[in-house]
């Protein structure tokens, strides 16, 4: 058995037609009856370090007997010219997560995974604590479980006021340890019993991990890294996913 948060998160490939570009990480979210993969807006698109990916890659488990069996599922990002996918904006600048519809028709038969709802996100951000206990949920440098094709788990702590817009952004501090790839990641806080609507999720999804914090004047020699990270809120998806 595999525990179904695991099921949830999706190793993304980026192409520029056949050429590999990048590994990230992505989560699936289902609202009624329509299903996205959610994932860093930087991922498929970055004027920053010139990165335009024309179309994404996801791995499928196929066969619930037997986790070790998947598949390759390929996205476009583009139809005549215009993205498929959306990403947020709002008084501070760009959002960066984004979303892409996946066609439930095309999916394999027997595909196997687990999406988060509307029902996972918080009706009230004061419900969080500062230091609470979190888990980021992706494919740090690409690494994971290459024979059953599973994600890594690693342990955070909310570092800034939750609810509070840190500098004025959409996303909120973490303390972790992270890497290149796990761009995308949902960050989630276990809860003590099952909501309504959670199925065999008993989780709550904060956000949307971003990227590694930096200070411009560490001394490289003496400092070591923060180890913080931005998230951004994940309530951004009702808005994203509305019809």
């Amino acid at each position: 058995m595999i525990e179904p948060l695991l099921l949830t998160a999706a190793r993304i490939s980026t192409f520029n037609d056949k050429m590999l570009l990048t590994n990230a990480s992505g989560f699936f979210f289902e609202r009624g009856e329509r299903l996205f993969l959610v994932t860093s807006r930087h991922v498929l698109f970055s004027k920053s370090i010139k990165h335009f990916p024309t179309r994404i890659e996801i791995e499928l488990h196929t066969n619930v007997a037997n986790i070790a069996e998947s598949t390759g599922f390929s996205i476009p990002l583009y139809h005549d010219g215009k993205s498929l996918w959306r990403h947020g904006l709002d008084a501070a600048g760009d959002i960066d997560v984004a979303v892409i519809e996946i066609n439930r028709k095309a999916l394999p038969k027997t595909a196997v995974y687990r999406a988060f709802s509307p029902q996972h996100l918080l009706s009230s951000l004061d419900q969080v604590e500062v230091g609470s206990s979190l888990l980021i949920v992706g494919f740090p440098l690409g690494f994971h479980d290459a024979l059953h094709h599973t994600p890594v788990v690693r342990h955070a702590i909310i570092a800034s006021s939750f609810g509070l817009r840190f500098q004025g952004e959409g996303f909120f501090l973490t303390d972790a340890r992270t890497h290149r790839g796990s761009s995308g990641a949902p960050v989630v806080m276990r809860i003590a019993e099952k909501l309504p609507g959670h199925g065999d999720l008993p989780w709550m999804l904060l956000g949307v991990h971003s990227a590694r914090f930096d200070v411009g004047d560490r001394d490289l020699k003496e400092d070591e890294a923060l180890g913080l990270n931005g998230a951004w809120y994940a309530d951004i998806l009702l808005k994203l996913t509305e019809q």
